[in-house]
């Protein structure tokens, strides 16, 4: 018998609860993905946000990274650090913003991100196939929730 002190009668009755472990389900089969790449999930994700953001504008920042992919800048600028060691990003001065960092994708940099994008993608299909029809309701779900709660 479950402890008074829940105010649902079965875990899976607990949307947060539910959202962890889809989440932490997610999370295990893309870092193993990703292992082939020699990329851990938020450098993948930095380095996939900076090849769509590239595509949309001229000059993307550290800040816009940050923004976009939704991590703190303090990590955004510690990942970014290692992918530049990497060799697959370099970061420069801002022509008219002297506190902002200019953030470019390498050749090699954009061959590893479209590798790994290939593959990601590949997995997403595959995890999210249970959901059939009703994938795009799910989407926009999420999106409400990311939405409400920024």
């Amino acid at each position: 018998m479950p402890d008074k002190s829940f105010s649902v009668k079965s875990a899976d009755d607990s949307s947060g609860f539910l959202l962890w472990q889809v989440t932490a389900l997610w999370q295990r089969g893309i870092k193993k993905v990703l292992e082939v790449h020699n990329l851990t999930h938020s450098q993948f994700v930095l380095l996939a946000s900076l090849l769509w953001l590239s595509g949309e504008k001229e000059n993307v920042t550290q800040i816009d990274l940050s923004a976009h992919s939704k991590i703190d800048p303090m990590t955004t600028s510690t990942v970014l650090r290692t992918l530049q060691s990497k060799g697959f990003l370099a970061r420069k001065e801002h022509s008219t913003d002297t506190r902002a960092k200019i953030v470019q994708l390498t050749d090699n940099g954009i061959s590893v991100t479209r590798l790994a994008l290939k593959t990601v993608e590949k997995f997403d299909v595959d995890f999210f196939s249970v959901l059939k029809s009703k994938r795009l309701d799910f989407n926009a779900l999420v999106i409400d929730l990311i939405a409400e709660n920024k």
